[in-house]
């Protein structure tokens, strides 16, 4: 089964049944363990770069998120409030008691709200290119919601639609075309373009209980670092206002582990 699988140097892959979902794990390294959680359109290989260079200290477990990469796609929602239940029973799986944990994009969001809502199990969390579940809607930060534009077409359903959108997304920044072509191909499976239509309804369904000042989250004893580029399309480093670890990551644009991988595991390792 590993032959499908796009090849990263020590990196080895297995199947985890955590509460009924099987959710596909790469893992590498040894050491205290380190969860890195990966954003869309991608999946566990947006990470290589980072876990080539965190693996020599580290027990690096990089899982693919419902929905995503080759973990299960089963029908039901997909949103953050999901895959943050998913990942509790995945380190219940593990027999993890507790971990550092790093995520990008969907699931930097969803490390938030794990170390919100379970801060005995984590010990540092780290988010990368998302917004924080504590920001506060100003007339300046309303200005910037033009950037979810893309949101509302991945919502519509119309899935033969998804890969070319997550292709031109992803493509813009520069990142090689084998490996945009490696996220692409999984966003082909049509109960995996399902759960992208699904994602982005959750998110417009956010957005606008934010722009109603929903409910907050509740704040956290878990060391937080944020960091946002300084180029990034999708998250405006605004959405940091009030977040009291944050920083700007220097010429990166939104897929900053796939860009910028040095960066990022430079300024984990120095976190941690």
């Amino acid at each position: 089964m590993t032959d499908d699988f796009p090849s990263v140097a020590g990196v080895e892959h297995r199947f985890v049944d955590a509460g009924g979902l099987r959710i596909h794990v790469a893992e590498a390294g040894a050491g205290d363990p380190l969860v890195l959680l990966h954003g869309w359109p991608q999946h566990w290989y947006q990470w290589r770069g980072v876990i080539q260079r965190l693996a020599d200290t580290r027990r690096v477990i990089v899982p693919d998120l419902r929905g995503f990469g080759w973990t299960d796609a089963p029908p039901g929602p997909v949103e953050p409030d999901v895959f943050v239940t998913d990942l509790i029973a995945l380190l219940d799986a593990l027999g993890i008691e507790q971990t550092d944990l790093v995520g990008h994009d969907w699931g930097g969001f969803t490390s938030l709200l794990l170390a919100a809502r379970h801060p005995e199990r984590f010990r540092k969390v780290v988010a990368l290119s998302t917004p924080h579940p504590w920001f506060k809607l100003t007339p300046r930060l309303a200005l910037e919601i033009w950037r979810a534009f893309y949101a509302v077409p991945l919502a519509a359903g119309v899935m033969e639609r998804t890969p070319r959108l997550a292709n031109w997304f992803i493509g813009r920044e520069g990142v090689p075309a084998e490996d945009v072509a490696i996220y692409i191909d999984r966003l082909r499976e049509p109960a995996r373009a399902a759960a992208t239509t699904r994602l982005y309804r959750s998110y417009l369904r956010t957005l606008l209980t934010a722009v109603k000042g929903g409910a907050e989250e509740p704040r956290t004893t878990v060391p937080l670092l944020l960091m946002i580029g300084e180029n990034d399309q999708a998250v405006t480093p605004r959405l940091a206002e009030g977040f009291e670890n944050f920083e700007l990551l220097p010429g990166a644009g939104h897929f900053v582990c796939d860009t910028h991988a040095h960066l990022v595991a430079d300024r984990v390792r120095s976190f941690l």
